[in-house]
């Protein structure tokens, strides 16, 4: 069983920086591909960030490139989202999901488990 439990969301104002993190219980977390997820009301969930079960590659939404950065702890079953420069575009439920493929670890739909989410909110 995986379960994931995110912390380090709050409020801020646009240009101001966050990180979020993600706990991890389970088994071989290294053997997971870990991504972030953002829901906005009335918006579908989009991946943002996710990072590659070996650590060594990573993967960032257009829309975050160059302001926010995906990390990974493999010994302390973690995974952050530094999120900086942040826009009220921003603001959204975000969601710390892993999945076990090792193919296509970049597309949203291979996620498997899911985390309760923490709120983002940026005030402009």
């Amino acid at each position: 069983q995986v379960q994931l439990v995110e912390s380090g969301g709050g409020l801020v104002q646009a240009g101001g920086s966050l990180r979020l993190s993600c706990a991890a219980s389970v088994r071989s977390f290294s053997s997971y591909s870990m991504g972030w997820f953002r829901q906005a009301p009335g918006k579908e969930r989009e991946l943002v960030a996710a990072v590659k079960w070996s650590g060594g590659s990573t993967y960032y939404a257009d829309s975050v490139k160059g302001r926010f950065t995906v990390s990974r702890d493999n010994a302390e079953n973690t995974v952050f989202l530094q999120m900086n420069s942040l826009k009220p575009e921003d603001t959204a439920v975000y969601y710390c999901a892993a999945t076990l493929k090792i193919a296509d670890w970049y597309l949203a739909s291979v996620y498997d488990y899911w985390g309760q989410g923490t709120q983002v909110t940026v005030s402009s």
